[in-house]
């Protein structure tokens, strides 16, 4: 059983999975290849002076299959209670997942087979999106979203980050206590001739 599902691979999902995985969960994501990012041109991305949509869909994926998630190429068709987590329906290919984080972009075909909530979205051209608190949960507990679907900005740099704040609340529901990801900084001698600042974040 995986700990965490995540439904699409675009900038929220991909996000999601890397902070996942490198918290040590056990994630897979189901994608099929049809995120809106890849038709992207995309210069607003703090720290990527410019990158194609595809181009930084493929890095997103890397990042998280660096740090042990795993990529299956697929069509969520369902998500339904189990009883122990969900079992979630990819053609002939079904898992079992204590969470499930949907990050679909723009597609709402899940909503209705999983008892999913919606509501009328805010963004331009965006119709729908699934009724979920600033947490990222919607009304079927367990079941999170994220991204575009949650209803938050299509800007690649928001989506992602929501991603990542859905991921950690998952995270941290699964650890029973609030998870923070603090990569570790070098702390260099006072006198050292390398005088480049460095913030300790404690680990």
């Amino acid at each position: 059983m995986f700990d965490i599902l995540i439904v699409g691979a675009g900038p929220a999902g991909a996000s999601a999975a890397l902070f996942a995985a490198k918290a040590g969960k056990k994630v897979v994501v189901v994608d099929n290849d049809k995120s809106m990012t890849k038709r992207a041109w995309v210069e607003n991305h703090y720290g990527v002076m410019e990158i194609t949509g595809p181009e930084l869909i493929e890095t997103g994926k890397k990042q998280a299959v660096k740090f042990g998630a795993e990529i299956e190429e697929g069509t969520v068709e369902n998500i339904e209670k189990a009883e122990s987590g969900f079992t979630v329906t990819a053609g002939e290919k079904s898992y079992s997942a204590k969470h499930v984080i949907v990050a679909a972009g723009l597609s709402t075909d899940l909503a209705e087979k999983a008892g999913l909530k919606t509501k009328e979205g805010t963004e331009p051209r965006i119709k729908t999106v699934l009724d979920a608190d600033a947490d990222g949960r919607t009304n079927v507990e367990g079941i999170w979203a994220a991204g575009t679907i949650a209803g938050v900005s299509v800007h690649t740099i928001i989506t992602a980050g929501d991603g990542a704040k859905v991921a950690i609340n998952v995270i941290s529901e699964l650890n029973g206590e609030r998870y923070v990801d603090h990569d570790f900084c070098l702390l260099y001698p006072a006198d050292a001739a390398d005088d480049r600042p460095c913030i300790d974040l404690g680990g």
